[in-house]
């Protein structure tokens, strides 16, 4: 393996030692929070904070996970093109642009106002976005009407990627509010059911990832009769 077969093992890396662990422990301190709020049981106040701090920390792994897999991404085009298209000018914009939605990920878990936490969670997830709608990302399908859409890594990621730094910029107001509880709640219902899709499709896709030395012999089969060509004896 080369250096950028090993970089790209570290969104997944990360993703399972990091993300999904923390995630469970979110989880059951959300069952604990619930818990205290209707009198079944008695915790003590600090499970109130430790869930929001773990629920931030999931968010915060998501995104350089998701910045870590298109970095490897451009990197990867980079290296077998011998640069990106649009040259050093976009290279430094594409740079810029990963550094600016980490940035702006980091200040989305300082700001304390409702309008630059929400101003924050948008950027983030731009960022995000506009990196992913880069030539060189891979995705099944752009067309929401093909079934390749809905069983893209990459599209359901955006969606679960939206969904937390929804629930991370709202987090004074989820505490407050019963009426935001309840959103917060559906919300997270459907992030795991993401979850679960992400780890499924994500793993399929790294089984259909040749290695960078490997990619010249899979790149001249033909997936559509799951055939390649013969080598010359």
């Amino acid at each position: 393996m080369t250096a950028i077969d090993w970089f790209a093992l570290l969104h997944p890396v990360l993703m399972i030692l990091f993300v999904y662990p923390v995630v469970g422990a979110t989880i059951r301190l959300g069952i604990l929070v619930r818990e205290r709020r209707l009198g079944i049981t008695h915790q003590l106040p600090a499970v109130d904070v430790e869930h929001r701090d773990h629920g931030g920390w999931v968010t915060l792994g998501v995104v350089v996970a998701v910045l870590v897999a298109l970095v490897c991404s451009f990197l990867g085009h980079a290296l077998e093109s011998g640069g990106l298209a649009g040259g050093a000018a976009r290279s430094a914009l594409l740079a810029l642009a990963c550094a600016g939605t980490l940035i702006a990920a980091l200040a989305l878990v300082r700001v304390k106002r409702a309008a630059l936490r929400a101003s924050f969670a948008l950027l983030t997830w731009a960022g995000l976005l506009g990196l992913g709608a880069q030539p060189e990302i891979w995705r099944l399908s752009d067309n929401p009407f093909s079934g390749a859409f809905w069983s893209s890594h990459f599209w359901s990621g955006v969606l679960l990627t939206g969904l937390l730094l929804a629930t991370l910029a709202a987090r004074p107001e989820i505490s407050r509010r019963p009426g935001w509880r309840r959103l917060h709640l559906a919300a997270n219902l459907l992030v795991m059911v993401l979850l679960a899709v992400q780890a499924i499709t994500g793993g399929r896709d790294l089984l259909q990832m040749p290695l960078s030395w490997q990619k010249p012999a899979i790149l001249a089969c033909d997936a559509r009769v799951r055939s390649c060509p013969q080598p010359p004896l």
